[in-house]
């Protein structure tokens, strides 16, 4: 996938340059999954985690928080789920592996290779929300917050640009 090109504006000969307030302190990390079922439209589950910078706060999500989507997931659906991820550190902790054994009953679980971007769809769901913060400069992380969350709401009720993204991977549901 490429990544998002951008405009800036300068004067010619000149490098633009943009500048922001504030120190570098806070990031937003969101965590998503896209689920496809066959004769039923496409769905987008995602859980968002604000780092504020404050001492003795937790930086990004945790297992637990990744624990939780599945579960909401599994909930909304009302199905047995088929989750296939990548090899973020986070999916591989030892609590994962005791979560998957106590729910074997309606959770099957696959790794994707190492590096294999191009076979997970939700980079697909990332490269647009990417792509539609490409020109907005955060002034801060209240600013930043509720345009993410915006941009994530969006993308649910259109279910055909969840389908697209299965399809560049070129995967396809058993039943499909």
């Amino acid at each position: 996938m490429r990544p998002p090109k951008g405009h800036t504006w300068a004067p010619r000969g000149q490098t633009p340059v943009v500048r922001v307030r504030g120190a570098n302190r806070g990031r937003v990390s969101v965590a998503g999954v896209v689920c496809y079922k066959s004769g039923e439209r496409s769905r987008l589950f995602y859980r968002l985690h604000v780092y504020r910078g404050r001492k003795d706060e937790v930086k990004s999500l945790v297992w637990q928080d990744y624990r939780d989507l599945i579960v909401v997931a599994h909930h909304q659906l009302k199905a047995p789920a088929v989750w296939v991820w990548d090899s973020l550190n986070i999916h591989l902790a030892e609590e994962f592996a005791l979560f998957f054994v106590e729910n074997q009953e309606w959770l099957t679980v696959f790794q994707l290779p190492s590096y294999a971007p191009e076979l997970n769809p939700q980079e697909g769901v990332w490269s647009m929300i990417k792509r539609g913060l490409v020109d907005f400069a955060a002034a801060n992380l209240d600013h930043l917050v509720p345009v993410m969350k915006r941009k994530l709401k969006k993308i649910p009720y259109r279910a055909e640009l969840i389908d697209g993204c299965l399809t560049e991977t070129g995967l396809i549901t058993a039943a499909g």
